[in-house]
This record gives structure tokens, C-alpha cells and sequence, in this order.
């Protein structure tokens, strides 16, 4: 098999189908010659040799390339056939045949006794047997070969099955062009039963020798016997560029198209059939274009299908049937060409249409029947009043148009007139058409009875079409979703709010998936004061498994969910507002919430049923590839749903959500709904969005007075903004409220790196006092003293530091220690004023030094003043006095005077 080409020995293995191995076969012979082109320009140089000498070498040449073998043992004469199938095999064939052209022509010159005559007859006689060489297909198989061939068949026929197969496939080898053994080939297996090998060469055979149209539709026969439809097709194209003119074939090979769903192409197979056919063929001709227009209809094709068939009308006018008219006013109906669907019919089923023109006088009225209208001209004359010579010579002149339907003309055709005419405003003639329809009965006839009703509700005529829809509600036929939905419609046009509100109940009865039909009737509801009946038209459709996997459902419950959530907003109904909000946002971040950890639960913990966000384990969240399946169908269901809602709406969605959530206290939820957010990469990826985010995260998280998740929202947000005071101001009061000193390092690391900060200092000096390092604190409280000495505050810390110093167990220089810090707290006062605030602040240190009568002086003056008026704060949170009551009833009841105690107490201390 070493002669074999790589892509005929893997279409032998069965490794690729016969169309695969034509293109890679002929990608190789493209790119080979392209090769080989390039060689003959490098050689052309050599070509200046005298002609004598060029035909001995071109010989010898040749003789040693027939003589010569290669290095893996094969004759140069098989190279010279594989180099044909690159498209050089045709090329020396007649090179050779020219070189024995011309030593003929040798040898009858070197006979002196010829005549020119004689030279003149031998050369036309070669050039016909040259032209006829050229017109018949050559064999491809050498001459030495032949014989070899001949032996096969004779073995194939004595039944010598295996050494014609070697036979066979030793001149495959040395004449891979040849298509002689590839046929007997295919006979063999054939006759061994093995009909795919056999087939497989066939093709072979076949593609060798394309112009056999008769084998390549044989082919395609036998493929379609072992259901290869798409090798069928390959076969008929193959037998159509030889015989492009077969209708047979052409229509074969469309109507496999059609079974492989490739509908375009069967249709220009079957146009080409349509150019094909002769005058004489009309019936077949309109046939043909029957069902083409029928297929394009049902492929929504609506202009391909006039096309056909006004070709059709055109060229066999004599052969028009009624359907062929029905077929017609429907596509032009279909596509609202009314004038073309009534110029059809008046044309072609004999109606005819009447005008009636009446000039009215003062004293007498005439009346003048005018001509029989048809087609175009009946249809303009009709329409367009104004261009008529009559509504030009008397503008008081009325026109009446009337009907002329013959017997035998369909239903179908007449109620397609009825249509027509409805839409092009010609109600004159309606009444008998509408008389000669009611009395037919609505249960065979109801699709007829719709088709004039919906005409009728297209342009306005309301009480034109309730009538005949009411016939319809009322059979047991047609009892329909969409009648209801006509009858419905007709009614809320007409004002009748109560029936129209029964008729799309029906309709959802019928049919429950049905989305503007919920919304309608929850709006009438709404409108007819039953907000109860508006809710429960919209309740959900699907369940959550089916949203989860669908998408088309998972738009249409959105749909839904917006509508009955401003229901309920408007109707004040909050929590269940909420449920339809946590509904949509979970549609939307179902990943997201799944990777937060957060689950939607139903629970009737509030004595109704209602959703709820909770935290969940991650043993609880699906394993991998139930996971891998969700984000798949989560992708497919947000494409569905962002083309519903951009990302705005969705954000605007979001925030009503949150906002909603912390209005009813449900404080842990907003903070998991954030978290879910913020695992959503569309609103992550946007840093005002996810600023934002966080920041709602904090205020739910300080609101739910988790202080612990608190500050991890407080802590990023001061790194990246360490001069902003409001936030150090937040971090304060977290830091203060959660009991833990994980801040401490934080700050001191923050500090590191911005050494200037004022409130970090601050916040270090607070963190050593409260942990005991006072000389720590101290170093901190000085800092932000010489920075800002005029505040009061950093005094009042630096005097409280010397005196907690001075009240330790072992300190040296105590007094010094006191003096300093009293010092400060003098300063302390100096700077704030009198206020219950600074003395109260004097008082409690001399209280806790034990100078008594100094504290109480202290405190006395806190009573006597009033407390301080703070914008946005009470004046009870500021007032001091009951503290210091408290302080003073101690300091009595130490002493002794529990009289004097109980009187603070009672006077200060009392709710």
C-alpha cells in the first residue's frame, strides 16, 4: 500500500467519508501544483537548445527514467503516475504523444518518394484522430497494465475472488488514476455481500471517471440504501455537473435536502426545476409551484412565496385552479398587500365588483349604473374617490359599491374577499357576504369566522366583530384560548369592563401560561376595585425547577413578577412587595448567591407564608457538577433576562430591595442580599456600584449590630481613604461597640505608613490607654497635642493619663505626676468652658484620687447647669446630672449620710 495516497488508504480504513476524501485529495493536487509550476519556471532557462538535440535527450532522457528505479525500489514510471494525479499525468501524456507525432513525421520524410498530397492527408488524419482523442474519455491505465487487468477479471469471473483482489490492488498501486480497478473491485465485494466496501469503491471508480452520470445516480442509490443521505446528495451533485439539465435528478436531490432540513437549498432545486420545465408542462409547472409556496409559508417565508407563485400566474394563466387563488389571497393577505389579494381574486374567480354613482339635485335624483369594475382598475376606482371624474364634476355625489359572487366559488375565496374588503374600507357590500356567513354553521366554519372578526377588530369595528366571536365562544369547537382573547379584547374596546374581565378569565382558565392575559385581567380587576382577584390573576406561573432550566420561562415569570410587584407596592402590601423583589433578584443571582452562601427560603414564621434570606453551609450548596450544570443554564437564563431589564434596572431593582428589607427591620437579610451582590461580577465590576454596595453593607451590618462584620466593611474603606474624618468616626464607634481588640494592631500598621494622620494618632493614643500602656498613650496624646494644642480634648486625655499614671500600685514622683495632670485638666477647663460636660470630667478625677470634698464641689456645680443643646441629638443623651447624682449618692453613702444619698438619688435618679 506504500504507492497508495494517505488520503485513499484512510477512506479505505473507513476513517473518513468519500466527500471528506475528494477535498483533502484535491487541497494536495492545488498545493502540488502549485509546487510544481514554480520547478518549470526555474527550468525554463534550459529550453534554448537546437531541436535535434532536444528531441535525442528528451529520449534518452525518457528512456533512462523508464529504466531507472529509486532508492526504495520503485520504477520512475509509477512516480510519473502519482505525479498525475497532480495534474501532470495529462501533460506528458501528450507530450508523448507529440514526440511520436513527430518521429512519424520523420519517417515519412525519409521517404523521398511521398507526395505532398500524401504528407497533406497523413497530417489531418492525425489531427481528427488527435480531436477525436480528445472528445472521448481516455483510460487512464497503461497499456502494460492491461493486460494485467484483463487476467483480474478473468480471475474474478472463474471466481478466483483473492488473486484478482491482489491483482486489482497491484495496478492500483502502479496506476492509482485508473478507475478499471477500482470497478472490479467494487464487483467483488459485491458479490461477497460486503455492500459498504463495495460502495466505497464505487465511489473511487466514479470520481475517476466523473462524467458517468449513470453511475454517480447508481451510487446515490445505493447510499441511500444504507440511509447516507448526505453521500446521496454528494452523488446527485456529482451526476448534475455532467447532466445540469435532469430534471429527475435536480428533484431527487431537492427532496433529500428537504429530509436533511436544509430547506434553502431545496428550494433553489426546485426553482431551477421550475426554469427547466417547457410551456407544454404547465400542470406539473403548477404543481410544483403550489408547494413551494406552501413550504415557504410554513418557513415564515412569506416574500419567496409571492414570488412563485405570481410566476406561476404569470406564465399559465389558463391552468389558475381556486386553490391557486386561495394560496395567493392568502400570501397577500398574510403580508397586508389587500389591493394585490382582491385584484386576485376579482381576476381569476369571476367576482365582480359594481359601482353605483348617484347624483343628487335639487329636484330630482338620477341614478347611473356604471360598468362592470375588475382587477386593478375596479379596486383604484373604488378606493380613490377623489380621482374619479364623478366625485370631480359633483361633490355631492354618493357612490355605492355592490358584490356579484357566481355560484361555485368556495367559502375560502369569499370570506378572503370579505377580508379585503374590510381592510380597504369597503363595508357597502359586507352586509349580504356577512348574511351568507352567519348562516353557516360556526362549528365547521369557525376558522372563517375568526379570519373576518380579527379583519374587523384590525380596523376598528368593534361591533362588527363581537357577533361573530360571540358565535364562536358559544360552540364546542372553537371554545378556544385565543377566541376568548378576541372576544375579550372586543369587549374591553367597547367598554364592557365586567364581560370582558369573564372573557379573560376564560382565557386563562384555557390557558394558564398565557402572560398578557393575566396582565389584562389583573388590570381590570384592578380597575373594577378587586385588588384580592388583580393579585391572584397574577399569580406565579412556573415552578422553580422549570425557571431554573428554562429561559423562555424564566422571561415570561419576570414579566410577571414586575407587574405584581407594583401591584403590590401600590396596594401597600410590603412584605409581600418583598417576596416578588427577592424572587427576581434570585433569578439573577443565582451563581452569586450560591457562591455567598445564601439560600431563598419559604417559611410562615410571621404567620404568613413569605420568603426569607438565610445563611447557609457549604455542605448544603450542590456538589461540582451540579454546579458547573446551574452556571451553564444560569448564563443562558441571563442573557433572557437582561434583555428584559438592562443593568440599570436591575441596580434600581436592587436598591428598592435593600431599601425595603431595612424598612421592615429585616436588617440580616439586606446585609446577605448584599452579599450576594457583591459576588455578582457585572455589579463587582463596577467600582461605583460595589462602593456603593459596601457602604449599604455597613449601615445594614451597624443596623443588624453585627459590629464584627461591621468592621471589615470599616476597614477597607479607611485604608482607602485615611483623611476622610466621617469614616474614622464610624471605625470609632464600631470599634467601641464590637469589644475586641483586633483594631489595635491595624492601626498601629496604618500608622506605619501614614505617620501624620491626626485621627490615627489619636485612635493609637485611646487603644494604649484602654490597654493599660499609659506611657504609650501619653506619646500619642502629646503628638496630637503639639499639632493642635487649642483643643480641649487632648488635654482632657493627657491630664486623665497622668492621673490613671499616678494611681498605680509602684510609680515614682506621684505628686508630680498629679500636679501635671491637673494642670491639663485646668487647661482642659480653660479651653471648654463651664459646661456640666468639664466639670463633671473635674470632678471624676478628684473622685478618683479620693479628694471628696473637691469632687463634690465639682459635682454640685454639674447640677446647678443646664445640659448642652446639640443639633440632631436629645437633650436627655447630654444631660449629665443623673451621672452625677449617681457619683455624688456614693460618695454620701460612704460617708455615711445615706439620707443625703437617697435624696440625690431620689431628686435625679428617678424615672
Amino acid at each position: 500500500m506504500s504507492g497508495f495516497s494517505p488520503e485513499l488508504i484512510d477512506y479505505l480504513e473507513g476513517k473518513i467519508s468519500f466527500e471528506e476524501f475528494e477535498r483533502r485529495r484535491e487541497e494536495r493536487k492545488s498545493r502540488e501544483k502549485d509546487g510544481e509550476n514554480a520547478s518549470a519556471e526555474e527550468n525554463a532557462e534550459d529550453v534554448e537548445a537546437p531541436s535535434s538535440s532536444r528531441k535525442a535527450s528528451g529520449k534518452s532522457q525518457s528512456q533512462d527514467e523508464t529504466d531507472g528505479e529509486t532508492s526504495d525500489g520503485v520504477s520512475k514510471s509509477v512516480h510519473r503516475v502519482f505525479a498525475s494525479m497532480l495534474g501532470e499525468n495529462e501533460e506528458e501524456e501528450e507530450d508523448e504523444e507529440e514526440e511520436e507525432e513527430e518521429e512519424e513525421e520523420e519517417e515519412t520524410t525519409e521517404q523521398p518518394t511521398a507526395g505532398d498530397v500524401f504528407v497533406l492527408e497523413m497530417v489531418l488524419n492525425r489531427e481528427t484522430k488527435k480531436m477525436m482523442k480528445e472528445k472521448r474519455p481516455r483510460s487512464k491505465l497503461p497499456r502494460a497494465l492491461r493486460g494485467l487487468m484483463g487476467e483480474a477479471n478473468i480471475r474474478f469471473a472463474r471466481g478466483e475472488r483473492e488473486e484478482a483482489i491482489l491483482m486489482c490492488m497491484e495496478i492500483i498501486r502502479q496506476a492509482p488514476l485508473a478507475h478499471e480497478p477500482f470497478s472490479t473491485l467494487a464487483m467483488i465485494y459485491e458479490d461477497q455481500g460486503d455492500m459498504e466496501k463495495s460502495l466505497q469503491f464505487e465511489l473511487i471508480a466514479a470520481h475517476l471517471n466523473p462524467s458517468d452520470t449513470e453511475e454517480w445516480v447508481r451510487l446515490a442509490e445505493m447510499s441511500l440504501e444504507q440511509d447516507n443521505i448526505k453521500q446521496a446528495v454528494f452523488c446527485y451533485t456529482k451526476a448534475l455537473k455532467y447532466d445540469p439539465t435532469n430534471v429527475r435528478y435536480l428533484w431527487e436531490r431537492s427532496s433529500l435536502y428537504e429530509q436533511l432540513g436544509e430547506h434553502k437549498m431545496a428550494m433553489d432545486g426546485y426553482r431551477r426545476i421550475l426554469n427547466l420545465l417547457s410551456p407544454s408542462d404547465g400542470e406539473r409547472f403548477m404543481q410544483l409551484a403550489r408547494d413551494m409556496a406552501k413550504s415557504y409559508y410554513e418557513a415564515n417565508d412569506v416574500t419567496s412565496a409571492i414570488e412563485i407563485i405570481e410566476e406561476a400566474f404569470t406564465k399559465h394563466q389558463s391552468l389558475v385552479s381556486m386553490e391557486d387563488v386561495n394560496i395567493a389571497a392568502e400570501l397577500y393577505i398574510s403580508s397586508k398587500q389587500y389591493d394585490k389579494a382582491l385584484a386576485v381574486i376579482t381576476d381569476f374567480a369571476g367576482i365582480v365588483l359594481e359601482k353605483k354613482v348617484s347624483e343628487k339635485s335639487p329636484t330630482e335624483e338620477k341614478k347611473d349604473i356604471g360598468a362592470v369594475v375588475e382587477t386593478q382598475e375596479s379596486q383604484e376606482a373604488v378606493t380613490d374617490d377623489q380621482s374619479h371624474p364623478v366625485a370631480e364634476s359633483s361633490a355631492a355625489a354618493v357612490e355605492k359599491v355592490s358584490c356579484c359572487i357566481p355560484e361555485g366559488v368556495p367559502i375560502d375565496i369569499t370570506v378572503k374577499l370579505m377580508v379585503c374588503l374590510v381592510h380597504l374600507n369597503i363595508l357597502e357590500p359586507l352586509n349580504p357576504l356577512l348574511t351568507a356567513l352567519v348562516e353557516q354553521n360556526p362549528e365547521e366554519m369557525g376558522d372563517l369566522y375568526l379570519d373576518v372578526a380579527e379583519a374587523f377588530l384590525d380596523v376598528g369595528e368593534y361591533n362588527s366583530a363581537l357577533p361573530l366571536l360571540s358565535s364562536l365562544v358559544c360552540s364546542e369547537r372553537y371554545n378556544l384560548a385565543v377566541v376568548w382573547l378576541r372576544h375579550a379584547e372586543c369587549l374591553k374596546a367597547l367598554g364592557h369592563m365586567e364581560r370582558a374581565a369573564e372573557s379573560y378569565a376564560k382565557v386563562v382558565d384555557l390557558a394558564p401560561l398565557h402572560l398578557d392575559a393575566r396582565i389584562s385581567l389583573s388590570t381590570l380587576q384592578q380597575q373594577l376595585g378587586r385588588p384580592e382577584k388583580a393579585l391572584e390573576a397574577l399569580e406565579p406561573m412556573y415552578d422553580p425547577d422549570t425557571l431554573a432550566q428554562d429561559a423562555n420561562a424564566a422571561q415570561q415569570e419576570l414579566k410577571l413578577l414586575l407587574h405584581r410587584s407594583t401591584l403590590l407596592y401600590s396596594q401597600g402590601k410590603m412584605y409581600g412587595y418583598i417576596d416578588t423583589l427577592l424572587t427576581m433578584l434570585a433569578m439573577l443571582l443565582k451563581v452569586a448567591m450560591s457562591r455567598a452562601q445564601v439560600c431563598l427560603i419559604s417559611s410562615s414564621k410571621s404567620g404568613e407564608r413569605h420568603l426569607y434570606l438565610i445563611k447557609v453551609s457549604r455542605d448544603k450548596i450542590s456538589d461540582n457538577d451540579d454546579q458547573e450544570t446551574a452556571n451553564c443554564d444560569a448564563k443562558a437564563i441571563f442573557a433572557v433576562l437582561t434583555s428584559v431589564l438592562t443593568k440599570d434596572d436591575w441596580w434600581n431593582l436592587l436598591l428598592k430591595a435593600i431599601y425595603s428589607l431595612c424598612d421592615l427591620s429585616r436588617y440580616k437579610e439586606a446585609e446577605l442580599l448584599v452579599d450576594s451582590s457583591l459576588e455578582y461580577y457585572s455589579f463587582y465590576d463596577d467600582r461605583q456600584k460595589r462602593k456603593e454596595l459596601e457602604y449599604f453593607g455597613l449601615s445594614a451590618a451597624i443596623l443588624d449590630k453585627n459590629f464584627r462584620k461591621a468592621y471589615n466593611y470599616i476597614r477597607i474603606m479607611v485604608m482607602e481613604n485615611v483623611n476622610k474624618p466621617q469614616l474614622w468616626n464610624i471605625f470609632n464607634q464600631v470599634t467601641m461597640q464590637s469589644q475586641d481588640v483586633r483594631h489595635h494592631r491595624f492601626c498601629l500598621r496604618l500608622m506605619l505608613k501614614n505617620p501624620d494622620n491626626h485621627a490615627l494618632c489619636v485612635l493609637n493614643g485611646h487603644n494604649a490607654f484602654v490597654s493599660g500602656s499609659f506611657k504609650h498613650a501619653l506619646g500619642q496624646y502629646v503628638q496630637a497635642f503639639r499639632a493642635n494644642p487649642d483643643e480641649p480634648l487632648y488635654s482632657l486625655c493627657i491630664g486623665l493619663t497622668f492621673i490613671h499614671m499616678a494611681s498605680q500600685k509602684y510609680v515614682l514622683k506621684r505628686h508630680a505626676l498629679l500636679v501635671q495632670g491637673f494642670s491639663f485638666l485646668h487647661r482642659y477647663l480653660d479651653l471648654r468652658g463651664p459646661c456640666q460636660e468639664s466639670f463633671y470630667n473635674l470632678g471624676r478625677g478628684l473622685h478618683q484620687l479620693g479628694l471628696l470634698h473637691l469632687a463634690i464641689h465639682y459635682y454640685q456645680k454639674v447640677l446647678e447647669l443646664p445640659p448642652l443643646t446639640l443639633e440632631g441629638i436629645e437633650t436627655d443623651q447630654t444631660d449629665l446630672r443623673r451621672d452625677t447624682a449617681f457619683n455624688l449618692s456614693l460618695i454620701y453613702q460612704s460617708s455615711g449620710n445615706t439620707r443625703m444619698a437617697q435624696k440625690m438619688l431620689y431628686t435625679y435618679a428617678v424615672v
